[in-house]
């Protein structure tokens, strides 16, 4: 099959890209570079720098393409507080003229990753699709939009529409920015190196970890499976880990004696966070394969940035 892959050099869609191409796939992969990192692609991916939003260059990529995943997105949500216009212009604005040129060539079938941070606070757990989104932050209003977006403009033109709401996917190779890094690699960085590992709040705060080879599993499914068109469906590991006991299972893996500190004067965000995998399972065959602790250790071990610092000689 042919793909296009926007967000391709970022975390995820490096990892989606390699994988199909190693599975004998055409894939193109269109990346800005503000975050992403060509160098984590193969050579066999045809990679395009520019930017979603650039209608005649989607029409050029989107010829003789089977599918398209859409991964091409800001994502701190920090960052999302400060600058909510420039989130709407890039995850929502996106979005749209990636619809509108698909709909121009005709292609068949997009599968947009969106994101778990759409459901925000709720009073049930786990976390299923038919529950009515809450999001609590400007990225989750964006990827909440794009949802709809999607969903509508794929009815109205006879495009075949996945979405997949993917949970705290962590892994080898994800973004460490300086400011507002994800959990998993920031613990794993501060504690090879002897930093500290701050906790927002009392460290009680749940989250779905999910491993990235299980969501490439998810997302390579999405695109062919005849049941999943319309459909919005979680992508997870079913599991709910507090802050607090990631934290101590980091140092444990790692050895080290790095302190754990708590700064009540943060927010913690909504306090818990568990996917229902109900639909993922029946609809893309989905079964997570690796847990907390494996998927750290693998971590550890594919990425140089969490070995082990040599001593000065």
């Amino acid at each position: 099959m042919n793909f296009l892959i926007t967000g391709a050099a970022g975390f995820l869609g490096s990892a989606l890209a390699n994988r199909l191409v190693g599975e004998g796939h055409q894939v193109r992969g269109l990346d800005d570079l503000s975050a992403g990192n060509r160098e984590a692609l193969s050579p066999e991916v045809l990679f395009t720098r520019g930017d979603v939003n650039d209608r005649p260059k989607l029409w050029t990529l989107l010829q003789d393409v089977d599918c398209v995943y859409h991964l091409a997105a800001r994502v701190l949500v920090p960052e999302s507080v400060l600058y909510p216009r420039e989130y709407n212009a890039v995850n929502v604005g996106g979005t749209v003229a990636l619809m509108e040129a698909m709909r121009d060539v005709g292609v068949r079938r997009v599968v947009l990753i969106s994101s778990g941070a759409v459901y925000g606070r709720q009073e049930e757990q786990p976390l299923h699709e038919d529950m009515m989104p809450n999001p609590q932050s400007p990225y989750a209003v964006s990827k909440l939009a794009a949802e709809h977006y999607v969903r509508t403009i794929g009815a109205l033109w006879g495009i075949e529409t996945v979405v997949l709401r993917v949970f705290n996917a962590y892994g080898p190779g994800q973004h460490l920015p300086p400011a507002h890094p994800p959990v998993i690699p920031n613990f794993l960085y501060q504690a090879v190196r002897g930093g500290t590992l701050v906790v927002h709040g009392d460290g009680s705060q749940t989250r779905d970890y999910v491993f990235v080879d299980d969501v490439v599993d998810a997302m390579v499914a999405a695109a062919t499976a005849p049941l999943a068109s319309g459909e919005i469906i979680n992508v997870g590991s079913g599991t709910e880990t507090s802050v607090r006991d990631l934290a101590e299972l980091v140092l444990e893996l790692t050895g080290s004696h790095a302190e754990i500190i708590y700064n009540p004067r943060t927010g913690r965000g909504v306090p818990r966070m568990r996917a229902d995998l109900t639909k993922a399972q029946r609809l893309l065959n989905y079964t997570p394969r690796i847990p907390l602790a494996e998927g750290l250790k693998l971590t550890l071990a594919r990425d140089p940035r969490f070995q082990p610092q040599k001593a000065p000689a």
